[in-house]
């Protein structure tokens, strides 16, 4: 399955959650709450099967992954120690283009994913092009050298209103970013029912 191309409007509304964490999905939400399509589709409870399925829709919509890459990041998460639910949403933390959406380097995972793709990251003064790559603590995050991107980078920092998480320091004059510690469960924003997805992936 690839990644869904739907308007990130009616995956929202058909998921019931603002999974994308901006403010015009929230307010989209509060205005027309009900799934996209005619009202007569939208009767009728959802199995516990859909449920589950709905869950996991939530973060791989959210974390802008493949069914394939989601599986896989799930199977690597069992085989680690501890609560499976808990390192599934660690590792999804830990990618690349998660780390730079959540410097403020993008406005979305969708456009960090593409400033990864573009060779715009340098991870240990190493470039790196892998949206995927997992991040390790002590890791340095900067730009590559060239005044566009700079220019261009400086931009989207400066348009971000969120906040860095405790998990990772970024100075906004120099661009460049580390990995404090790795994320825990408290660090994480709750956008989906982890461990009804678990639940899902181990029938």
């Amino acid at each position: 399955m690839s990644r869904n191309l739907d308007p990130k409007g009616k995956i929202v509304r058909r998921l019931g959650a603002n999974i994308f964490g901006n403010e015009k999905f929230q307010r989209l939400l509060d205005k027309r709450p009900n799934p996209p399509g005619p009202l007569k589709q939208h009767r009728g409870r959802l199995s516990e099967y859909g449920i589950q399925m709905r869950e996991r829709q939530k973060l791989r919509f959210a974390y802008g992954l493949t069914e394939k890459q989601f599986r896989n990041t799930f199977l690597k998460a069992k085989q680690m120690q501890g609560v499976t639910g808990d390192n599934l949403l660690i590792l999804l933390e830990r990618r690349l283009d998660n780390v730079i959406f959540a410097m403020g380097f993008a406005k979305s995972r969708a456009q960090a994913r593409q400033i990864v793709n573009h060779a715009h990251i340098r991870v240990n003064d190493k470039k790196v092009d892998i949206p995927s790559y997992k991040v390790s603590v002590g890791d340095k995050i900067t730009i590559a050298a060239g005044d566009d991107r700079k220019k261009f980078l400086h931009a989207l920092v400066a348009d971000n209103t969120r906040s860095v998480p405790e998990w990772l320091e970024f100075s906004k004059v120099d661009l460049k970013g580390e990995v404090r510690r790795l994320p825990e469960k408290h660090d994480i924003e709750v956008i989906a029912d982890v461990q009804l997805v678990v639940e899902l992936y181990s029938k």
